[in-house]
């Protein structure tokens, strides 16, 4: 058996934390250990909360790896690598980095490199992820004083921006697994892919 039919039957259990905000946004979701580098991204984006409107990159070891990259200098095409190639051991960490304007950090672990259940699923986590470009860490915090008490007008446009609300603390476990689900059931391996259709025959 090679390593890549060994991946296709193991599951991770990962856990990802937002950097540098206090108290801790984190979650904790299982995946395929064969996902390829641009689909954990697209999990990423739905275990956080994200709308995936900004570039991102991963860092494993002394390699970047990102979408789309135009030189070799940019990184290497996220698309071609999968993670149970690169990492194997668990308690290895690596970074992915959402948003190169608000850089938002996330470090991830590998806590599980044999999970006992094949699925896609967030199991467990704490906090809401910041709003789409609220500007940062700096700026998130100020944002998260002003959504609680509102001083001014200022602090009051901020909520209009968020549709008059937001609440730090909420997270719906079970909403993050249905999107999953849904992502799962679309992505799914078809008989046919897209092509070219021979139109004279």
């Amino acid at each position: 058996m090679n390593g890549k039919e060994m991946n296709e039957e193991r599951f991770y259990q990962l856990k990802i934390r937002l950097l540098d905000i206090e108290p801790e946004i984190w979650r904790r979701f299982v995946v395929p250990a064969d996902i390829s580098l641009d689909r954990l991204h697209d999990v990423i984006q739905m275990v956080m909360g994200w709308n995936d409107t900004h570039l991102y990159e991963f860092t494993i070891g002394k390699k970047r790896y990102t979408e789309s990259p135009e030189s070799p200098k940019d990184g290497l095409e996220s698309g071609r690598y999968r993670l149970g190639d690169l990492i194997r051991q668990e308690g290895r960490t690596f970074l992915y980095r959402y948003d190169f304007d608000d850089d938002w950090k996330h470090e991830l672990i590998l806590e599980d490199s044999r999970f006992f259940e094949p699925g896609l699923i967030c199991l467990e986590g704490e906090r809401a992820s910041p709003p789409e470009d609220v500007g940062g860490v700096p700026e998130y915090n100020e944002f998260c004083k002003a959504a609680k008490e509102p001083q001014n007008e200022e602090d009051l446009e901020l909520l209009r921006w968020m549709d008059g609300e937001f609440d730090s603390e909420y997270l719906d476990i079970d909403a993050i697994n249905w999107i999953l689900a849904r992502y799962l059931r679309w992505s799914r391996k078809r008989l046919l892919e897209w092509g070219p259709i021979d139109w004279a025959e």
